[in-house]
């Protein structure tokens, strides 16, 4: 059934002040092992060596003879979380008690010692003595691995910004863009985890030029500081087969590695590993309730801190919305302003911040998914964890209670992309023999060309697999919670200025649509919640920091070069120049120079009127405009920068201008590559200097780059 339906189917991604907490990765391993029952001896390692096999202690070495693993993941839109998760469900299987870390919870426990200690600063020596009650360098919990996501222009995740910084300041490394070169004996500067052992694999993209950067920064500080590395790192590139690349990795160097170093014999766990493949366990529980959803108080703190975004948001009315293309272009950019003026105690904004938008799943795809599955949408329902003596705290994915149409339409990705291990999860719910052999064909290492032409390039979501594809699947609530991708976030950077519009936020956004094999239309789930919107609607929001900061010395020029949507900052900056410029007329107010591109002039010239007004009283010096399609060959804005060389060297080097870069990645890496060109013809610099030279100014905060692939 599967297979033919597919077949047809293809046919026609503040620090906290912790003083010398630096055995901080052995504490948590710590708390880890404290929770298990049976105790054996320990023995430890002195040495900077990674530790051989020993016995581990308060384990059940004949369950878990490799002892205790901690898994620490560093996670912007839930891959890596995903990642640290499979590692765990293999542990068992490997011979290993492993549990999944979020690293602001790591966080956040070493904050809750340190003011339990009334606030030594996390003494190193309190905390040495701590973890030594069990062995410092047994198998007990001294095993690490680190699943770093990268994000933007080489910058930690979210939840990993606070570590990042941390171990940045014990390892000595001041620029995380100029990591101290891997080798065997590198400069270690001090032992503060020693007996340690860890292994770090990245997840990066190539598009991005600091590629994987927090994946190789976290593997060379933790070694500059003691810890002793038990393979090299691993890279997955998101441009290419992210999840072969882990598999790869997993599978063929970290397993291997981990049971020929700390299992002596795995004679028992290969039946422990067809048990689990053979019977899939559920990480939850459901308990239905009766009554109103508004009846109930959610406990912000059950939810994981990697997904905290579903409680910090807020519900804004939509007053403003509008099309900015013209009728004649087959695509659609919207222009959309959204009321914060009755939140403006939890959401508040500097012009060119981010707006972080959590979009709901179209009703009639709810519809059909509870259809599908037997759900009862109106059903109210608590969800809690299977393990009975596990903590709540930050373990649930979303608030509860909620009813199972508020689970559906804003916690669950229905229309996304399934990873090949999710259809690997599926596969165990699926009654048709045909199904679960098709699904476990495309979760195969064997089947990544079916799984490209299949689920990537027919756009087949979740939705598609269980109304569609593989009607014999059948899910439980809590299983489905567990195996379907979380909805997340979209990014938005704000387009308007929060002096000259304090109570309200501007986005600007192309609506992602494109047809299907089928003759059906994909539509993006974010983008297509929004173009649904209308005026008095209300849409789901919060706000996170941006890297754009204008100059505090206004009379500093601001270069800036965003095509497309890439305006949205653009926008924002000069209606905050523009404001200064009209508030303190006698003060000296530098030139702004923007670099705009579209496809045509009477096409998508998007706030063609706002930036020839910027331009007629003065606030724009000087607007270039590339019109891709208006000759035979192609214009971009690299090339009208090009044309501008002496005149750009000359704000950059000599007026101490920002830059501001705001588009596709590709763009940002050609007006990069443009920028050293300038730099090499007018400043006689080289290709290395000028790299050099624009690093610096980035470092500084005056070459800003927000890019999306």
């Amino acid at each position: 059934m599967m297979s033919s339906m597919l077949e047809a189917l293809a046919s026609p991604t503040a620090v906290v002040a912790l003083g010398t907490t630096t055995l901080v990765l052995l504490y948590t391993t710590y708390r880890f092992t404290k929770s298990t029952e049976s105790t054996t001896s320990s023995s430890s390692n002195n040495n900077n060596t990674c530790t051989e096999s020993s016995t581990s202690a308060t384990v059940d070495t004949k369950k878990y003879p490799g002892g205790t693993l901690t898994i620490y993941y560093g996670s912007q839109t839930g891959t890596a979380q995903m990642f640290a998760e499979q590692l765990v469900h293999d542990a068992l299987g490997k011979g290993f008690m492993a549990k999944a870390v979020d690293l602001q919870d790591f966080i956040d426990d070493i904050a809750d010692v340190d003011e339990a200690d009334g606030g030594a600063g996390g003494n190193t020596t309190s905390l040495r003595a701590l973890v030594g009650e069990e062995g410092d360098g047994s198998n007990n919990g001294n095993k690490a691995i680190f699943l770093m996501a990268t994000y933007g222009e080489g910058e930690p995740t979210d939840n990993a910004r606070q570590f990042v910084e941390l171990i940045k300041s014990k390892s000595n490394i001041d620029n995380l863009y100029k990591l101290p070169k891997t080798t065997d004996d590198e400069e270690q500067i001090s032992s503060d985890l020693q007996g340690l052992d860890y292994a770090v694999f990245g997840l990066g993209n190539t598009q991005y030029e600091h590629y994987n950067n927090m994946g190789k920064f976290v593997d060379v500080a933790l070694a500059r500081v003691g810890g002793c590395r038990i393979i090299p790192i691993g890279l997955g590139d998101d441009n290419d087969d992210l999840e072969g690349d882990f598999e790869n990795w997993k599978d063929n160097l970290l397993w291997p590695a981990m049971k020929a170093r700390y299992v002596s014999s795995d004679d028992d766990l290969e039946q422990e590993e067809k048990i689990m493949d053979d019977l899939p366990s559920c990480t939850y529980e459901v308990e239905y309730l009766n009554g109103k959803e508004s009846d109930f108080t959610v406990a912000a703190d059950r939810v994981q801190t990697s997904h905290k975004h579903y409680i910090n948001s807020v519900d804004c009315k939509v007053v403003a919305k509008r099309e900015l293309r013209n009728a004649s272009d087959p695509g659609s950019t919207i222009h959309m302003e959204i009321d914060i003026s009755n939140n403006m105690n939890v959401i508040k904004y500097q012009t060119a911040d981010n707006l972080g938008v959590l979009p709901k799943n179209d009703p009639v795809i709810v519809q059909n998914v509870a259809k599908a599955l037997g759900y009862n949408l109106d059903q109210l329902f608590d969800l809690h964890p299977a393990n009975k003596d596990k903590i709540e705290k930050h373990t649930l994915p979303f608030p509860t209670p909620c009813t199972v149409r508020t689970a559906l339409e804003r916690y669950c990705n229905l229309t996304g992309l399934p990873r090949r291990s999710d259809l690997k999860q599926l596969a165990s719910y699926a009654r048709d023999d045909m199904d679960r052999k098709a699904l476990l064909r495309m979760a195969a290492k064997e089947g990544k060309a079916e799984y490209k032409e299949k689920i990537v390039e027919c756009h087949v979501g979740i939705y598609d697999i269980v109304t569609k594809l593989c009607p014999s699947i059948v899910c439980p609530l809590e299983h489905f919670i567990m195996v379907c991708p979380p909805m997340q976030p979209r990014y938005y950077t704000i387009s308007s200025s929060s002096t000259v519009h304090p109570k309200t936020i501007h986005i600007t956004f192309s609506v992602t649509e494109e047809s299907k094999k089928d003759g059906s239309k994909f539509k993006g789930c974010c983008s297509g919640d929004l173009e649904r919107k209308q005026p008095g609607d209300l849409v789901r929001v919060y706000v996170r920091d941006s890297t754009f900061r204008l100059p505090k010395q206004m009379e500093r020029p601001v270069l800036m070069i965003g095509p497309g949507t890439g305006i949205a900052p653009m926008r924002a900056v000069l209606q905050e120049r523009s404001h200064w410029r009209k508030t303190l007329p006698n003060d000296n107010h530098g030139p702004n120079v923007l670099y705009f591109g579209c496809k045509d002039r009477t096409m998508d010239y998007i706030y063609r009127d706002e930036l020839e007004a910027f331009q007629n009283e003065g606030t724009l010096k000087e607007l270039h405009v590339a019109f891709s399609r208006e000759q035979t060959e192609k214009v971009y804005v690299q090339h009208l920068l090009a044309k501008q060389s002496a005149e750009t060297y000359k704000y950059i080097h000599e007026g101490k201008a920002s830059i501001f870069v705001c588009g596709a990645v590709l763009m940002g890496a050609a007006v990069d590559h443009t920028l050293q060109d300038i730099l090499m013809e007018q400043g006689k610099m080289s290709r290395v200097d000028a790299k050099k030279y624009l690093d610096e100014l980035a470092l500084e905060g005056r070459f800003v780059q927000e890019l999306w692939s």
